[in-house]
């Protein structure tokens, strides 16, 4: 039997989340699995964007752009605001009761009724519950079961666990903190399951560039991400201009893009670090930049399970990461890499003077990182627990509770 499979995602931007979505689909068997893929926006890859991605791998895409926000809803939110600030879990019922009446329902109503014309048997939603909330209302209304991939923390409400809990099938967990996250929420243990993010253990590796500017030997510190502000490369730069001057030369490079670029650009030159930094933009293939740096340096507040440490662990580079959901689950301390408390730049400061000063260091953490990727990190393990996850969700009556008709009714 081939199961008919509706991917929705609500993203707004190309992220690891999306790259890790398009190894699954390359992937899944095709004889099993046809899936249609339905995101809100075409959102661009460097000189690609989403649906050219996605035809390169057989995959239609339909976009369903999200409705526009009426002055209705923008005067009621700012009146709920200002008016129930002293009551802050009623201002936040009835404001998600306003986001509901103008956004979600209206979007439920159509994704219900793609479920029903295209004669799905799941819906498969990429992101985290309280960005897909829609999803389950749509599920629900359609009695089509749900599975959510859930790829970052997921802060929810009581009503939108609520509504997780009714509707949801699985949960399939990029970590086990992502999963502790969701059962702190109020989320039945019951549905979320871990299933790693992978990497293809078996590519071809790519040598390193060539740096203009990189002074000889100099150690290569850099990062990879999209440049806002909740990835806090700001520490990163403010670390190594502690560091740069009482060490070996440094270089750092910063691969990827976006509203924050401007000021990141300059702080780099407030601190002196104009002349020993890469600004390289958004990179189709990054890891030929990873293949460059002697450290990468993670310093978001949280993570799903970060595509780019494992790419930097693939290719034996030791990573400085905080001591964060998704981080912590791949760089053991002292092993494979280094930790440090989230926004305590002196500790960052510290590691990364660690990591500079010490070739050997850099090798044993480097070769123990890429030793366990190809244990524990390869893609057949990822697409067989997600492939498994799919179909037990529409098998023997799949998991939908409350009696609701159709195809949830097997």
């Amino acid at each position: 039997m081939t199961l008919r499979i509706l991917l929705v995602d609500s993203g707004k931007e190309w992220g690891g989340g999306t790259n890790s979505m398009i190894e699954l689909l390359k992937r899944l068997d095709r004889q099993r699995f046809q899936v249609t893929a339905l995101f809100y926006c075409n959102y661009l890859k460097g000189d690609s964007d989403l649906r050219r991605e996605l035809a390169g791998i057989g995959v239609p895409l339909e976009i369903l752009p999200p409705p526009r926000q009426p002055l209705a809803a923008k005067l009621a939110k700012e009146f709920i605001r200002g008016f129930l600030r002293p009551w802050p879990g009623l201002r936040q019922r009835a404001l998600h009761g306003v986001e509901r009446w103008w956004r979600i329902d209206p979007l439920a109503r159509q994704l219900a009724a793609r479920l029903r014309a295209g004669g799905y048997d799941l819906l498969y939603m990429n992101n985290q519950p309280s960005s897909n909330l829609e999803g389950y209302l749509a599920a629900e209304a359609a009695g089509v079961p749900a599975v959510q991939h859930c790829r970052s923390v997921a802060a929810l409400s009581p009503a939108e666990a609520q509504v997780v809990n009714r509707v949801a099938c699985r949960i399939v967990c990029v970590s086990t903190g992502v999963r502790n996250a969701l059962l702190a929420a109020g989320i039945r243990p019951e549905l979320c399951r871990v299933v790693h993010n992978a990497i293809d253990v078996h590519q071809v590796l790519p040598a390193p560039l060539d740096i203009p500017g990189k002074a000889p030997g100099a150690v290569v510190v850099g990062c990879v991400g999209s440049l806002l502000p909740r990835k806090s490369v700001d520490h990163f730069l403010r670390a190594v201009a502690v560091v740069a001057p009482a060490m070996p030369p440094l270089h750092l490079v910063v691969v990827g893009d976006g509203p924050e670029r401007g000021n990141l650009e300059r702080l780099a030159h407030q601190l002196g670090l104009g002349g020993r930094i890469t600004f390289a933009g958004f990179q189709q293939a990054p890891l030929a930049w990873i293949a460059t740096m002697d450290i990468l340096v993670q310093t978001s507040p949280r993570e799903g399970l970060p595509r780019v440490v494992l790419e930097a662990m693939l290719l034996q580079k030791p990573v400085l990461g905080s001591d964060v959901v998704g981080t912590q689950e791949l760089v053991r301390h002292g092993s494979t890499g280094l930790l440090y408390p989230y926004g305590d730049i002196p500790a960052l400061t510290r590691c990364l003077e660690t990591l500079a000063g010490d070739p050997a260091l850099r090798q044993r953490l480097g070769a123990a990182g890429r030793e366990r990727v190809l244990q524990d990190f390869s893609i057949a393990q990822y697409v067989a627990g997600v492939a498994a996850e799919l179909e037990a969700a529409t098998a023997g009556g799949g998991a939908l509770e409350g009696g609701l008709g159709g195809k949830g009714q097997r």
